[in-house]
C-alpha cells in the first residue's frame, strides 16, 4: 500500500510554530494509524533523540513508516527518515533516507553545509555522490515538521492566510505553502480537541484531486501536534489518526 509512504511524506511536512523550543524536546514518541478508505493501511511514528554533531549536542528525530496486515501482503512499505538539526535554531546538519516501497527502494545521505548553502547528497545504493546549492535557512523533509511547529507566526495566522517554507526533498527545492482555515473541535480516541485547521497547497494531477485535497489538524496549544490529516487522493482517500503519544514537553489540552 503505497498510500503508507505518502503519509509518512505529508506528516513529515505538515506540521507547524523562528525555532522556540517551546512545541517539543527529547523523548516525544507519536504514532499513527493510517487509512486508506476503510483498509487499516499501516502506521506512521515519529519520536525525537539525543545525538552529538561537531561535540554539539543536537536533536535526532526518526520517522518510520510501515504497512500491516493484508496492506504488508500486497504492497509492503519499510520507510526510515532521519534528521539531525540544531536544538537552537533548527537548521538541520544530516537527513537519513532508506525507503522500500514495494521494491522500489533508495538510499540516501544529505550534509548540510548551511554557511555555504550546500548540501552534499550521498547516494549509497547507486555509489555516488553530488553537490547541490540550495536556498538559505532550507529545511530537509523531517526537519520541516520540527521548525513549523516553533514557527512565531503560527497564533496570529487569520482564515486565509498562509506560511511558506523551503524545504529539500529528492535533491530539489520545493516552496511548501501552508493555508490557515480556521479553528474546530474533532472527536479523537482522547476525547474532544479544540484544533486548528490547515490546507497544505499540493499540485494537481496522478496523486491529488485539487490543491487543497489535504486538510490538517493541529492541537491548538502549545504542543502543536498533527492530531488527523486527511486527503482526497485521484483514486480513494487517505485519513491518519494520532493513535498514541508521550513525551510531550507541554500538556495536551482535552475537552471533557
Amino acid at each position: 500500500m503505497k498510500k503508507i509512504a505518502l503519509f509518512l511524506i505529508i506528516l513529515t511536512t505538515l506540521s507547524f510554530d523562528t525555532f522556540k523550543e517551546d512545541a517539543f524536546d527529547v523523548g516525544e514518541y507519536f504514532k499513527f494509524r493510517i487509512h486508506y478508505g476503510i483498509v487499516n493501511a499501516g502506521y506512521a511514528t515519529l519520536e525525537v533523540k539525543e545525538a552529538t554533531i561537531n561535540n554539539k549536542k543536537v536533536f535526532h528525530a526518526v520517522g518510520k513508516g510501515y504497512t500491516t496486515g493484508m496492506s504488508k501482503f500486497f504492497f509492503k512499505v519499510e520507510d526510515l527518515y532521519e534528521s539531525y538539526f540544531d536544538k537552537e535554531n533548527g537548521n538541520p546538519y544530516r537527513y537519513i533516507r532508506k525507503i522500500n516501497e514495494g521494491g522500489y527502494t533508495k538510499n540516501q545521505e544529505g550534509i548540510f553545509n548551511q554557511n555555504e548553502n550546500r548540501i552534499l547528497v550521498k547516494d549509497y545504493k547507486r555509489k555516488s555522490e553530488k553537490t547541490i546549492l540550495v536556498t538559505e535557512n532550507v529545511q530537509d523533509i523531517v526537519s520541516s515538521f520540527y521548525y513549523l511547529r516553533n514557527h512565531p507566526n503560527i497564533d496570529k495566522l487569520k482564515s486565509g492566510e498562509s506560511i511558506t517554507i523551503d524545504m529539500f526533498f529528492d535533491e530539489e527545492i520545493t516552496k511548501f505553502k501552508l493555508k490557515y482555515i480556521g479553528r474546530q473541535d474533532i472527536t479523537t480516541k482522547f476525547g474532544t480537541v479544540t484544533t486548528m485547521v490547515f490546507k497544505p497547497l499540493v499540485q494537481t494531477g496522478r496523486v491529488f484531486k485539487e490543491k487543497e485535497s489535504l486538510t490538517l489538524w493541529i492541537t491548538d496549544d502549545d504542543n502543536k501536534i498533527p492530531v488527523r490529516i486527511k486527503a482526497d487522493l485521484a483514486v480513494g482517500s487517505l485519513k491518519a489518526d494520532l493513535d498514541e503519544y508521550k513525551g510531550l514537553k507541554n500538556p495536551f489540552k482535552v475537552k471533557k
